[in-house]
């Protein structure tokens, strides 16, 4: 263990509200990690009052970025961060200090990425998808091209993370160099989007139809949580009741995956009366 390395577990293992802290150095190939700083020190706490969420400072001629996060928002970035680097954090970086093994059994999960957590993992970035591909629809109906070239590009690195996760592995930064060694023809469409010699209105127009055809088919699968929670009961589930629950949690396009499995078929609308003075009713549903 060098100089700092050393001088970190020394001054963190005095922190009694320091659970555990790895460290990822910037000569690795996995540079981006750390954000353009020479080492990134995560130190994951349980207590908010005495720890800075956020620190730079030089130590011996290198520049060091140090994140403190607390244990329940380590967790939460690893279920709903779509782009962050906290997953990749954990599996590459040297566990310098870890109190009660918390590090070792996050890593450990992540390596296995276990059938429910990879289930969940697909239909959020299903929902993402469907975000995206219809704002896509949306600019391109009202001629903003580049908006929904920018939206369709969204669109298809969702595509691409769902081609990941299906095979079983999660997805990294270099999302684009994994899909290349699975799927070839996801990657073309990549390609095509971004360097055909169509125009940009021809080639959102292609990414949109193969989209149509080729993700839409995965609804069913790419819904697994979503299906079998509302088949989990008989009494239709209220959208508030489905944002309660583990397997939703706080999904942002719960409401349109809700409309798009509806139209397909896959999913029931219930009429709930909600009052007897104004005739309201609620919108629920079930399998």
């Amino acid at each position: 263990m060098d100089r700092f390395k050393t001088e970190l577990f020394e001054r963190l293992k005095k922190e009694e509200h320091v659970i555990s802290a790895l460290l990822v150095e910037q000569e690795s190939p996995h540079a981006l990690l750390s954000d353009q700083f020479h080492r990134l020190v995560l130190i994951v706490y349980e207590r908010s009052e005495s720890a800075d969420n956020l620190l730079h400072y030089i130590k011996d001629g290198s520049r060091i970025q140090e994140r403190w996060l607390q244990i329940g928002d380590l967790e939460r970035l690893i279920r709903h961060a779509e782009k962050s680097s906290v997953k990749q954090w954990i599996v590459r970086g040297e566990i310098v200090l870890d109190r009660r093994g918390e590090l070792e059994r996050l890593r450990h999960r992540l390596l296995e990425f276990p059938d429910r957590q990879r289930e969940r993992k697909m239909m959020t970035e299903f929902a993402a998808f469907l975000r995206t591909s219809s704002l896509a629809k949306d600019y391109l109906r009202e001629q903003h091209v580049m908006d929904a070239y920018s939206c369709v590009m969204a669109a298809l690195h969702h595509w691409a993370r769902i081609v990941i996760i299906e095979h079983g592995s999660h997805p990294e930064m270099t999302v684009w160099e994994q899909v290349y060694r699975i799927n070839p023809g996801v990657y073309k469409l990549y390609e095509e989007l971004t360097s055909s010699s169509e125009t940009l209105k021809q080639r959102v127009e292609l990414v949109l139809l193969a989209c149509e055809f080729s993700v839409m088919s995965k609804m069913e699968r790419c819904c697994m949580p979503l299906l079998q929670m509302l088949e989990s009961r008989e009494e239709p589930w209220s959208s508030a009741e489905l944002l309660e629950t583990a397997e939703i949690g706080d999904m942002q396009e719960l409401s349109l995956l809700l409309n798009k499995l509806v139209k397909k078929s896959l999913v029931n609308e219930v009429a709930v009366s909600l009052t007897d003075d104004f005739g309201e009713l609620e919108i629920r549903y079930t399998k």
